[in-house]
């Protein structure tokens, strides 16, 4: 049984590496393409309103690909599992198509080449993640995925370096860098790893063979009707929960640099730089957020990292200085990353069965997006009734209703437990 552990645990970290090594390529050219991007529309385009309306395609085009593609690859089967394949293409292609972006010469070709390696990319976004459920086991989900959102953190400061070290010198040149660290981790993550092995895969064929296959198949619209059914609520509840923490998650973030300057009195690169120290603060905090879950429970932890996100950014509005904001931020950070490293793996393991991850993956992305997209413009409704000076109470406000959902959720999860126990 002790070998059994040690092979276990062994496995375990190879097949965390490879994703977390998937995902942190392809997070490099997403924020390689967030940094430089925006300057090649600006040479097209004179109107911040566009520029932004163009960046914010890669989101939209999301909302629609990436449900699709992971309930398509959960319904796959082929001899190298049923996510391999489609990373096997689409990671190289998206690769390729980064490359041809700075050499785009008008609007119009940028703009489709914005939107093919938008389209390429989104396909493989919800597959090396959902790599993950197919071999970890629900108990040590939590800590696998920490290591995975610490890798992709660290993209943003390798998406820095390329801008600070070779794009001047190489503007062209320095989209290369991030397309070879692709194809690198794709030849290293299609080498290794066969996810026809996994013990997701391995349960789907099974239930293919009891069921049949077309009974087996899951379409996307089947596997969000009967959510919406199950007379339990719990998976509903989180995807709530996990919109309205993702709308002030982004709000913390998108509206950063116009509160510096409005409430603070700083200037436009100071109060941009408000939020690196929590990004520290944020990867220093995504293991033991994960040591937290296994010891007290995933919704608790998520709970108490909302309560402390909350609680910092309401105490920012009565310190409102440059040194207090940055404090404020740090611990709000920390308290987020409780919730970002286990939400997803508490859907994961409410899933019905390992049918549905890659589709269940693709629905958190979605709900999550949408929080992104929704939670700025919220606050940023509230702000023009209250003023910037209240803006962090407000995003407080969001958080908080995000706590109620998931204590809401964390009562049903022990009336269902405790109904269990007494039949």
């Amino acid at each position: 049984m002790a070998d059994l552990k040690v092979r276990d645990t062994a496995s375990d970290r190879k097949i965390t590496f490879f994703v977390a090594l998937a995902l942190f390529a392809q997070e490099s050219t997403w924020n390689f393409y967030d940094n430089q991007v925006p300057v090649l529309l600006r040479d097209h385009v004179a109107s911040a309103a566009l520029v932004g309306l163009f960046m914010g395609m890669d989101n939209l085009l999301g909302i629609f690909i990436q449900p699709w593609i992971g309930n398509r690859s959960d319904n796959t089967r082929t001899r190298w599992g049923r996510r391999i394949p489609y990373i096997a293409v689409g990671m190289p292609l998206a690769a390729l198509i980064f490359v041809l972006l700075p050499w785009a010469t008008s609007l119009t070709t940028l703009v489709i080449v914005m939107f093919l390696y938008a389209l390429v990319a989104n396909t493989t976004r919800p597959l090396a993640e959902s790599l993950m459920p197919d071999f970890i086991a629900p108990e040590r989900r939590s800590r696998a995925n920490a290591i995975v959102k610490i890798a992709t953190a660290l993209t943003i400061i390798v998406a820095s370096l390329i801008s600070l070290l070779v794009v001047d010198e190489y503007p062209r040149g320095a989209f290369v860098i991030p397309a070879v660290i692709m194809l690198l981790a794709t030849a290293v993550l299609v080498a290794k790893v066969r996810d026809n092995r996994s013990a997701a895969y391995q349960a789907a064929v099974a239930e293919d063979a009891t069921a049949g296959r077309a009974e087996a198949r899951m379409p996307v619209r089947k596997v969000v009707g009967e959510l919406l059914r199950d007379p339990d609520r719990s998976r509903l509840l989180l995807l709530v929960t996990v919109l309205l923490f993702g709308g002030a998650w982004f709000a913390s973030r998108s509206l950063i640099t116009p509160y510096g300057m409005e409430a603070l009195g700083l200037t436009r690169g100071e109060a941009g730089g408000l939020t690196l120290p929590s990004g520290i603060a944020y990867v220093l905090a995504a293991y033991p957020a994960a040591l937290l879950a296994e010891r007290f429970g995933r919704l608790r932890t998520m709970a108490g990292g909302m309560i402390v996100f909350a609680t910092a950014l309401a105490t920012g509005t009565f310190v409102q200085t440059a040194t207090g904001t940055v404090v404020v931020f740090c611990v709000a950070a920390a308290g987020a990353a409780a919730f970002m490293i286990n939400a997803i793996v508490v859907l994961w393991n409410l899933a019905p069965s390992g049918l549905v991850l890659g589709t269940y993956t693709g629905l958190y992305a979605v709900t999550w997006y949408l929080g992104g997209f929704g939670g700025p413009a919220l606050v940023g409704a509230m702000v023009d009734l209250t003023g910037w000076a209240g803006m962090l109470l407000d995003i407080a406000v969001l958080a908080a209703l995000a706590v109620l959902v998931v204590v809401r959720l964390g009562y049903l999860q022990r009336r269902r437990a405790a109904a269990s126990v007494t039949t």
